[in-house]
């Protein structure tokens, strides 16, 4: 059972980054942040879950099994991620590319403390084993200094596939889909740093800052963090509905307004952009109908053009709606990897993904978000991301792009190029 107490916040901005360096003493942490982006279906502007009261951690053998058990008898509010290669239990696939972050496969907690904060209103839930430390943590929260921005050590950011071999990898994609194996993949690679010490509250703040996503997401598990400036959301449920908000399509913004407005209105009518973007779309309506109600699957918007801080982005809004008797798990099941993450046919693209790929994905391209006590859920994909195993001083993030019939190699390197900017960026490796 969960004490619940009601505070008004009178800055909101500056209350949400005192609740951030507050968190970084705990061992879990997950910190979601909107960024007050004005989205149809977010629930609030900030939720911070810390402290682990019960925790679920394992591999992928049998994980949609073990979580339902952990999710059904908790009956509580649940923070944590499944990682991409989860795919493995869903599928007869495997994982045997290099990973030099060693996250588990997937982990969730439940946590003693809890807050979330809409507009001005933040309401507290703590735990009744701890609810007589409400009022001294919010003291605490509200003299939290903020922490500096310490310098980052790293040699070097290397690229895990050279320009050249990447070229190769695409132009092999290519002769896949035109053999008729593959309709679309999306291909990714890594860029990582060994003997790498950061600050990662620091380096969140500053990704967070330059790009100001919809699903920025702060997670930490003792020494492995996630500091995500996502713009995508994978999964949400709400009451019998479910939705889905894939991006397939991406153009660079400008400074000069009228320039930008012209990247925008290009990419609204790009061919290439939108065929990608309807292609996943059909893939999420076909995953979405293994759970809805026969006739309920509806696209509610197709090919939205959204302005973020770095990029422009195509976004489509598919829903659906579910029977009170199917199980959040088994929705999450049917559905994932999702499919803006892998491509068309599924299973063939995550196939090819895994032969060509030189690094396991583990939790980038998979999704962070929570469960609620009555089984509603709500999940962003980690793209825009940088990872960092703070124990084996290991730092990586990745990048990738949809290949189509209509890629041009060297158009589809300069995109994960423009997406990587933000992460170099504040890692100051300009």
């Amino acid at each position: 059972m969960r004490t619940s107490i009601f505070k008004t916040i009178s800055d909101p901005k500056e209350f949400k980054s005192q609740l951030l360096h507050w968190s970084s003493q705990f061992r879990e942490v997950t910190f979601l942040d909107s960024n007050d982006y004005n989205q149809k279906y977010s629930s609030y502007d900030c939720i911070l879950a810390v402290e682990a009261f019960t925790s679920i951690k394992t591999d992928y053998h049998n994980v949609f099994e073990d979580l339902h058990q952990y999710q059904s008898h908790a009956k509580d509010w649940l923070f944590g991620y499944i990682s991409y290669d989860v795919k493995n239990d869903v599928e007869l696939l495997k994982s045997e590319n290099f990973d030099g972050l060693e996250f588990p496969d997937l982990y969730f907690f439940q946590p003693k403390k809890l807050f979330f904060l809409r507009d001005n209103y933040l309401e507290i839930r703590y735990l009744n084993m701890c609810d007589d430390e409400v009022e001294t943590d919010f003291i605490e929260i509200s003299q939290c200094s903020y922490a500096k921005s310490e310098e980052v050590v790293i040699d070097a950011i290397k690229q895990r596939i050279s320009k050249e071999e990447y070229l190769l990898k695409v132009n092999k994609i290519l002769e896949y889909i035109h053999k008729g194996d593959i309709y679309e993949t999306n291909f990714c690679m890594e860029f990582f740093a060994k003997n790498a010490v950061i600050n990662p509250v620091a380096i969140y703040q500053e990704l967070n800052a330059i790009s100001e996503p919809p699903f920025a997401t702060y997670f930490k598990n003792d020494n492995h963090y996630l500091l995500s400036a996502s713009p995508e959301r994978y999964l949400k449920k709400e009451n019998n509905k479910v939705i889905s908000q894939p991006i397939k399509g991406t153009a660079r913004r400008s400074f000069d307004i009228e320039q930008d407005n012209q990247l925008k209105t290009e990419l609204s009518k790009n061919e290439k952009e939108r065929s990608e973007n309807i292609m996943i779309v059909d893939l999420v309506r076909n995953d979405l109908s293994h759970t809805a109600k026969k006739g309920s699957v509806t696209v509610e918007e197709l090919c939205g053009i959204y302005t973020f801080k770095q990029v422009h982005q195509m976004i489509s809004t598919v829903v659906s709606e579910v029977e009170n008797t199917i199980s959040p798990i088994e929705i999450i099941k049917s559905t994932f990897p999702m499919g803006s993450m892998t491509g068309a046919p599924k299973i063939s693209a995550m196939k090819i993904i895994e032969n060509l790929e030189e690094t396991k994905r583990g939790l980038y391209s998979g999704a962070v978000g929570y469960f609620s006590p009555t089984g509603d859920f709500d999940f962003n994909v980690v793209i825009r991301s940088i990872l960092y195993n703070a124990k084996k001083q290991y730092l990586s993030f990745s990048v990738g792009s949809a290949i189509t019939s209509q890629s041009i190699p060297e158009n589809e390197y300069e995109e994960c190029l423009l997406k990587a900017k933000a992460m170099f960026e504040v890692l100051r490796l300009r």
